[in-house]
């Protein structure tokens, strides 16, 4: 049963693992509240090579398994969770647990065996409370009604009694067996022992001490063996037989649950890397530390901070881009991971862009791994101080002043001049901006297109090339994003306007509805919201042009940091950004009067010259170079604008065009960083 070989090595003080300066933590699921928080019941690992798994704890640290090379193991933590059902039939298990995949209370399915065979035991969790265990069964019971055959989901907890201590499995398994056959919850467990590794059966999964007790009442009834109560510090690896990764088809797998206050798993190899498959099966040099946080589970991946670089300056740029582009990002990148001390608590950074972008040794390259080498401990130093030298995709040609997105203010950043940004769309193609027959609106790329007359008030024509040619709502093509229409060659579609395809440099996003907006405001600003935005204008600008304050209805939105606008105006690429209405237009007439137009049933072409003709759906409004744009029927707002990111710092795209021009990284780096130097470490 257990596919794993003991190891007999000294339960010995842990000091071993604390991380050096030249390691770096990184959290891929932790708990950590409002900070932080991607979670996950189970992680399932596996290695081309055999790895070691040391059971640490206040009172040491001890080999306890070694896992075969190419095997998947799963573990687990120790905590409050959800006994949803027991049934020897393996379709109800896996049906009942597909159930829960769709909602909030992810399913582990487990086996056990008796004296009459099998049993599949479902559970969902974990929670970090007993309160939020018994929510979790309440909701269980309702999603997974149809499974349950008058079973009530429980609460479960990490309260367990001892039967004894055994020098086999097999000794352990006939005791566990006793308790099992009586209906009673037993374990098999793994637990530190002296010099050595012993068998241990625990009995329960009481969530409360009246459980306990009661338990201990049915435990008694059943056998004669001596009962003690299992202390929370306890360390061990309680074994169980998981059959939850393939829910198509039964897949057995070992599952270690890791039991104890403050008791972790550390797994490593020798370099050839482990495989996470809940983190996109991507494989991570290092360690992996499993423990508990907040009654969750924890994985961190500790590493080499050189080799965590390999992957995060792969991850966050492209390899092709020149050597002193990818040596800027290798030391702003090392810097930033080293101004973070212990951010995450159990880790120094998190694997996702609210630290930096780390994907493991998918995203190393030559190029990446040249660069992190040629540049090792260089970091940048402000007032003998490492800077937390952060950065953005692209700043849209001007980076952002600290004001523009914190509220506060700094020696190191400010609005400077980025002109490498408008490198990111120098091979991109070119959009129409094209108005349908029946008053639809959308973009058709130009190698798609050609150009085939024009309407009586100036505008240019045209056809697609190819049959059921997609017209998208935006100059980009997005797989998600149903397209406004469908056309074919020799219909016929009027251009309204030229414009590069949406990009980190220059984007376009939207018409959003007044209530699209208002639901992506909820939550995110102080001020009451209207029951419909009529009007919505940016008041006020930073120094690099970014939106500081923006009216709706002539009210201030106010958010805490102005930054907080690209998520509270449904996910702006930046804040550098003009708003459009698109249901209604000032127009300025040749005599200088201003009227406003409204959508209406009929297209209107409109210039300071008047009305040239009507049709359709909608007005359309031409300026004096000949470009034009549709008054919507339904009010809304459209969104124009550049750079993508909170803009600080340095910008990704604006090192690759210095870099281009001839910029060394160092050049680079003091360009975007100011009153900063260069330290070797």
């Amino acid at each position: 049963m257990l596919a794993a070989v003991l190891a007999c090595s000294v339960w010995q003080a842990p000091a071993v693992y604390a991380a050096s300066p030249d390691t770096i933590r990184v959290a891929m699921f932790l708990d950590l509240g409002s900070k932080y928080r991607s979670t996950t019941p189970v992680v399932t690992i596996k290695s081309d090579e055999a790895l070691n798994g040391t059971l640490i704890a206040s009172g040491g640290s001890q080999q306890m398994i070694s896992i075969p090379a190419g095997a998947q193991f799963r573990f687990s933590v120790d905590s409050y969770r959800v006994k949803v059902l027991e049934t020897k039939d393996w379709k109800t298990a896996s049906e009942a647990a597909k159930k829960l995949e769709a909602t909030a209370d992810k399913p582990l399915l487990y086996t056990t065996t008796t004296s009459t065979g099998k049993i599949y035991q479902l559970y969902s969790g974990m929670y970090a409370t007993e309160q939020a265990a018994k929510e979790g069964a309440a909701r269980t019971a309702k999603a997974a009604a149809a499974y349950l055959n008058g079973q009530t989901p429980a609460a479960k907890g990490a309260l367990h009694l001892s039967a004894g201590e055994f020098d086999s499995e097999a000794a352990a398994e006939n005791v566990r067996r006793t308790f099992a056959d009586a209906g009673i919850d037993a374990f098999n467990v793994l637990i530190p022992a002296g010099a050595g590794v012993k068998y241990a059966v625990w009995i329960g999964e009481a969530s409360n001490a009246a459980e306990l007790a009661a338990v201990t009442a049915a435990a008694k009834a059943v056998s004669l063996t001596p009962l003690n109560e299992i202390g929370k510090e306890t360390a061990g690896l309680l074994i169980r037989q998981d059959a939850g990764l393939n829910l198509a088809q039964e897949q057995p797998l070992t599952h270690y649950v890791v039991s104890g206050t403050g008791t972790k798993l550390w797994v490593e190899g020798t370099g050839a890397g482990i495989l996470v498959k809940e983190r996109s099966e991507r494989t991570y040099r290092g360690a992996v530390e499993i423990g508990t946080k907040n009654g969750q589970l924890y994985l961190v991946n500790e590493l080499p901070l050189e080799q965590y670089l390999y992957s995060v300056v792969g991850a966050e740029v492209p390899s092709s881009w020149g050597a002193e582009a990818l040596k800027a990002q290798a030391v702003a990148a090392r810097s930033y991971a080293l101004f973070q001390g212990n951010k995450f608590e159990v880790a120094h950074v998190v694997d996702t862009v609210l630290s930096q972008a780390y994907t493991g040794v998918g995203s190393e390259k030559g190029s990446i791994t040249q660069a992190v080498n040629a540049t090792q401990g260089e970091v940048l130093m402000s007032n003998n101080k490492v800077v937390e030298a952060v950065f953005s995709s692209n700043s849209g040609g001007m980076t952002a002043d600290p004001s523009e997105v914190w509220n506060s203010a700094n020696g190191l950043f400010a609005a400077v001049e980025s002109p490498g940004d408008a490198s990111s769309q120098a091979s991109l193609k070119a959009w129409y901006h094209v108005l349908l027959p029946n008053g639809a609106v959308g973009y058709v790329r130009e190698d798609n297109v050609k150009e085939t007359g024009a309407t009586g008030a100036g505008l240019k024509t045209m056809t697609v090339t190819a049959n059921a040619t997609n017209i998208r709502p935006l100059p980009l093509i997005q797989s998600m994003a149903k397209p406004v229409a469908q056309m074919n060659p020799g219909e016929t579609a009027v251009i309204l306007e030229k414009v590069k395809e949406s990009n980190s440099y220059e984007w376009v996003r939207g018409p959003f509805t007044s209530a699209e907006l208002l639901q992506s405001l909820k939550g995110k600003t102080s001020t009451a919201l209207p029951s419909e935005i009529s009007t919505l204008e940016v008041t006020e600008r930073g120094p690099s042009g970014r939106a500081v304050k923006v009216k709706a209805n002539g009210q201030i939105l106010d958010v805490k940091y102005p930054d907080l606008f690209r998520s509270a105006l449904n996910g702006l690429p930046s804040t550098m950004f003009d708003i459009e209405p698109t249901g209604s237009y000032t127009v300025l007439g040749a005599s200088g009067e201003t009227s406003t137009v409204s959508g209406s049933r009929n297209v209107s072409v409109i210039s300071a010259g008047g009305v040239h003709e009507s049709s359709g759906a909608g007005s359309v409004i031409m300026n004096g170079n000949g470009s034009a744009r549709v008054v919507d029927k339904e009010p809304g707002f459209k969104f124009t604008g550049k750079g993508n990111g909170h803009g600080l710092g340095l910008s990704q795209w604006g090192a690759k065009g210095m870099a281009d021009e001839g910029y060394d990284y160092k050049k680079i780096l003091q360009h975007y960083y100011r009153n900063s130097i260069i330290v070797k470490d």
